[in-house]
């Protein structure tokens, strides 16, 4: 069942990162409106089962003013709210209470930031830290977001075939992370991508709604455009089975899909 929405206020960063799947920074393109917002959250009540709302980027707080406006609204329909951030704005932690205190009076239920190498190399003065304090001190519930580089985790339990290396570091291969992150690091048989482990396709419990109106079952893997049909209809006529990039994902994973696909292709 359909629980949450994540809002993709916009593609533009303050960061580029390697293992964004997004391919967000500083010149990417694609910024809501107040207004696009505004019709988000209405499909999201008319869909009845959605209770939270997240804001997130590239970077959300970019756009502050619409920021907090869409907070607004969606706290004013009755949804949980959370916001995704690196917290670029926090250059001390007393600036950052200026910044988080209408966040505080709005009372949202989440913030995470991002705090990991990716964002912050080795710095000392870290702004992640002090949006951390601040949100303690505000009474906002928050907590930190830690990706690390990819690595060949040799300590790790195993719980695949006896010999095969754990990667560590909790990137996802997605996105701007397939180009960036891969190298050196080990290979497996496609025909063992038998399934995608992250995003229940059959029956979600959260989609993605970007700039352009695209709703992302997985970044990339789209329900349809709701600027053309209104979410609330995507979402009720939603099938997996007749999706078809979601029914052999389901039935047989990467592997499946590429057979159906690529049939010329050999098996690997």
């Amino acid at each position: 069942m359909l629980s949450g929405i994540h809002i993709l206020l916009t593609y533009k960063c303050s960061f580029e990162c390697d293992h964004c799947f997004l391919y967000s920074g500083p010149f990417a393109e694609g910024t809501m409106t107040i207004d696009q917002i505004r019709g988000v959250l209405e499909e999201s009540k008319k869909i009845g089962s959605v209770e939270w709302i997240y804001f997130e980027g590239g970077e959300a707080f970019l756009f502050y003013p619409v920021l907090l406006e869409g907070i607004k609204m969606a706290r004013g329909m009755g949804f949980n709210v959370g916001i995704v951030t690196n917290a670029y704005f926090a250059t001390s932690e007393k600036d950052a209470e200026l910044w988080l205190n209408p966040l505080a009076n709005l009372e949202i239920s989440d913030l995470s930031i991002s705090d990991d190498s990716f964002h912050r190399g080795e710095e000392d003065n870290n702004p992640a830290k002090f949006a951390l304090a601040a949100a303690k001190k505000l009474n906002i519930p928050a907590s930190s977001i830690c990706i690390e580089r990819p690595c060949v985790d040799t300590s790790a339990s195993r719980t695949q075939d006896k010999g095969e290396p754990v990667i560590g570091g909790g990137a996802k291969f997605r996105g701007r992370a397939v180009e960036k992150l891969t190298d050196g690091l080990p290979t497996r048989y496609a025909r063992k991508l038998t399934e995608c482990p992250y995003e229940d396709l059959q029956s979600p419990s959260r989609v993605h709604v970007d700039p352009y109106g695209h709703v992302h079952l997985c970044q990339g893997l789209c329900l349809g455009n709701m600027w053309e049909r209104p979410l609330s209809e995507l979402v009720r006529d939603y099938s997996a089975d007749s999706h078809p990039i979601c029914d052999p994902l389901i039935k047989g994973g990467p592997y499946k899909l590429a057979k159906k696909y690529l049939p010329k292709e050999k098996p690997y």
